[in-house]
């Protein structure tokens, strides 16, 4: 079931396929919903409710974000972590889910850091792909601020071009080059979209003690040929209290659960059979 529902004024998009177990799955930027799709199929038993972000794929973006807490760019509006946050709570509240297992790749695992601070009792699992905890150090804020200074002049076309393959691992793009052309088509952000998420990402706090909090299950999946994200990062998790199991997947990049979406089935699967009741 494809569905949409109102978030504090924005209209925003959904899937909800599946029965079993709840696992909201959130999506990496600037991809949308069917990221998730090619894993969710190999997974069975379980009820995916996968929403679309906030100015990503059917979703509105909203017109009352707040401006200026990008020092880089100090008239950006930003798409906080906050914001992202608030919305997914929303979700569960008009799906009439008390608490569920998340799943959350790229911003979508700074989204599950941001709901384990605002609201843990509503969260049984975490598993984080191609996410971290820590912020973004001062050569990603100089490169956010030019990705938005280059959105502004030139518009999104060149930069989802080179992300589409940057973020793919070498060896995806070797053996399945056809995911270049299905992710690219994936990246529908709009500049003013983009600019807020960027500036949202610019901006989302120091998770690394967020994690020494954590006394829910964790499932921390990196890929050895993540540009974005290192592995070595990703073992940060380790340090949660209510424990983490921790892979590391070869010849996958960014987009592990799409380049691999078998091969992560298949740790996730036996993961997820805890929270079965």
């Amino acid at each position: 079931m494809d569905g949409i529902f109102l978030a504090n004024g924005t209209w925003l998009g959904f899937s909800d396929t599946g029965a079993g177990l709840p696992v909201v799955f959130l999506h990496p930027t600037p991809l949308d919903r069917a990221y998730w799709r090619p894993l969710t199929k190999e997974l069975a038993g379980i009820r995916a409710i996968i929403p679309d972000l906030r100015g990503h794929g059917v979703s509105e973006t909203g017109s009352a974000l707040p401006v200026g807490s990008f020092a880089r760019v100090p008239d950006a509006p930003a798409l906080t972590m906050e914001q992202l946050s608030a919305d997914v709570l929303a979700l569960l509240d008009h799906l009439h889910l008390r608490t569920a297992v998340f799943a959350g790749c790229s911003i979508g695992g700074y989204v599950l850091l941001e709901l384990w601070r605002k609201a843990p009792q509503r969260m049984r699992g975490l598993a984080f792909v191609c996410s971290k905890p820590q912020p973004d150090g001062d050569a990603n804020l100089a490169r956010r601020a030019a990705t938005i200074a280059q959105a502004k002049s030139e518009g999104v076309d060149a930069i989802f071009d080179g992300m589409a393959q940057n973020l793919l691992g070498e060896t995806s793009r070797r053996n399945r080059p056809e995911l270049v052309a299905e992710l690219r088509a994936r990246m529908t952000l709009t500049v003013e979209a983009l600019v807020a998420v960027h500036a949202g990402l610019a901006t989302r706090p120091d998770s690394v003690p967020t994690v020494a909090t954590i006394s829910a299950p964790i499932l921390a999946i990196a890929g050895d040929e993540d540009s974005t994200v290192a592995p070595a990062e990703m073992e940060a998790f380790r340090l949660a209290p209510g424990g983490c199991e921790f892979h590391l997947i070869p010849a996958v990049g960014h987009f592990a659960a799409y380049e691999q979406p078998r091969n992560l089935a298949a740790l996730m699967a036996p993961w997820l059979r805890q929270f079965e009741v």
